[in-house]
């Protein structure tokens, strides 16, 4: 029997052009449309970045949708989060960026980044590989949910792996390991993804740095859950003896548990986290919207005229730098989180217990940028003809996840020069770091008082109503609260005092 095998991003990897109008509502179902991943293009082809929006400070202005989308350059998330303050660049250290497929113009995607953003550093260090052979691109944009048909939705996810690893550490060895599964939409996929993996460790140097942008709800394992993953922990924990870390993304469903049935996707009744996220081997990667430059005041709850973006939906004011629990209702789309069904608590959370209910792993430990209104620049090329090549507004926690990890491989960089062997697993080192290491993620209310999409107090999920509004839907979500909770972990690291604090023994 398949189970259910998705793109963390699956439902936020959203490319939305310069200019888009009405084809965005095509966003609106696919938290319960395919769960292949998608990119859905608006009209008028890739965002022209603009010279005015390379600036020495400051947000650099970057919108798309007739102004009614925010994006953000490298410059942008490097200064929000304090990364520009860091003499560190990953000089030594490796990322490793798991993905299935691949791309077949990852290479000159990330040369174009680098051209276009970090012109005055050195040529990219990268490499593909591919350990278990050569993906066939054949049938790259096929209509199916699995096998080659899926390259072109991975795709985007490596491009996006590689270029915002690369953003955070330009002088690190980017690695994107790109396997063949031969099915994407269930766990049949992991062996060979794990076999991989395997090889990796044994291959790259202690302190290598493992993202993973991929996740199954906990439910896809049905009953052998402990059993099936035990054999995949063995693996992280190998990596984690040596000195390797791991990172996988919470999720882009909020709790919603992803069903596969008779071939079409439903939505469970029961709120759900997923897996390899869970794991107590694994540091879980929550999403954020960052607000940097900009501040949205929404003043209604329907995201779309009938042929256009709502200006009054997507409104927002100029200034502030603020992080919130991500949680867009126009996708719909929102970070995962939660108490895991498969791992009890660790002691080292016994910190947290008291807002995980009962004996159970919670997720995230910690969060990053990963909204859509608020997406980084991706550039595309792969399956995509000539005139449609170019940057895209990419969100997700796809997006959080690889930028998480590359920030470790600077803590790595700072640790070996002061003669310290490498984090390893960082998850547990979180809850005993000082509070200045992170920005505390609170709930708030953004726009009018009735605007109930403006209630960023939790990661359940948003529904679409006959009359084009949204209201919160069925499933319950984790609270957003003041200090650790299951949506953003401690919240977004402060790098400056995030490498500080952790470089120590």
């Amino acid at each position: 029997m398949k189970r259910l095998f998705i793109l963390a991003a699956a439902a936020a990897v959203i490319a939305v052009a310069a200019g888009a109008g009405g084809a965005a509502r095509s966003a609106q179902p696919t938290a319960q449309g395919s769960l292949a991943p998608q990119v859905l293009q608006a009209p008028g082809g890739p965002v022209a970045v603009q010279p005015r929006w390379h600036r020495a400070s400051g947000w650099s202005g970057c919108t798309a949708a007739g102004g009614n989308l925010h994006c953000y350059l490298p410059s942008d998330i490097r200064e929000a989060y304090g990364i520009d303050q860091l003499p560190e660049k990953g000089d030594g250290q490796t990322v490793v960026l798991i993905d299935a497929y691949g791309s077949p113009a990852a290479a000159d995607e990330l040369q174009t980044f680098h051209d276009a953003f970090f012109p005055s550093e050195p040529e990219p260090n990268f490499d593909q590989v591919f350990p278990l052979g050569r993906p066939d691109y054949k049938n790259a944009n096929g209509n199916g949910q699995s096998g080659p048909s899926a390259a072109a939705g991975w795709a985007v996810e490596a491009a996006l792996d590689v270029q915002w690893s690369y953003a955070i550490a330009p002088h690190a060895h980017i690695v994107l390991m790109a396997v063949p599964p031969a099915e994407t939409l269930g766990v049949q996929g992991f062996p060979n993804l794990f076999k991989a993996i395997n090889q990796a460790i044994d291959t790259y140097p202690a302190g290598t740095v493992f993202s993973m942008s991929l996740a199954t709800t906990e439910s896809a394992f049905g009953g052998a859950a402990a059993t099936q993953t035990s054999k995949f922990d063995a693996v992280f924990q190998k990596g984690i003896e040596k000195g390797d870390s791991f990172f996988g993304a919470s999720g882009d469903w909020g709790t919603n548990d992803l069903l596969k049935q008779h071939h079409r996707s439903a939505v469970g009744s029961n709120p759900a986290t997923f897996w390899p996220s869970t794991s107590p081997y694994v540091t879980s990667v929550g999403g954020t919207q960052l607000q940097f430059g900009w501040t949205w005041d929404p003043k209604s709850d329907v995201p779309f005229t009938p042929t256009d973006f709502n200006p009054d939906y997507f409104n927002s004011t100029t200034g502030g730098n603020l992080d919130v629990v991500w949680n867009e209702s126009w996708l719909p789309a929102a970070t995962g989180g939660g108490p895991s069904s498969i791992y009890p608590r660790p002691s080292w959370q016994d910190s947290v217990a008291s807002k995980i209910p009962g004996n159970h792993r919670g997720i995230p430990d910690l969060s990053w940028n990963a909204a859509v209104n608020g997406a980084v620049l991706v550039d595309l090329q792969s399956f995509l003809p000539s005139d449609q090549q170019g940057f895209y507004l990419i969100g997700g926690t796809s997006a959080s996840t690889p930028q998480i990890a590359a920030l470790t491989s600077l803590v790595n960089q700072r640790r070996g020069g002061l003669g310290e062997a490498p984090i390893g697993n960082l998850a547990p080192k979180l809850y005993s770091l000082p509070s200045n290491a992170f920005v505390d993620v609170a709930p708030t209310h953004q726009g009018d008082a009735g605007v109930v999409s403006g209630n960023l107090d939790s990661n359940a999920m948003f529904q679409y109503n006959p009359d084009g509004s949204v209201s919160v839907g069925p499933v319950p979500g984790s609270p957003t609260l003041a200090g650790w909770d299951m949506t953003t972990g401690f919240g977004t690291p402060w790098a400056p005092n995030f490498v500080t604090d952790l470089a120590g023994p």
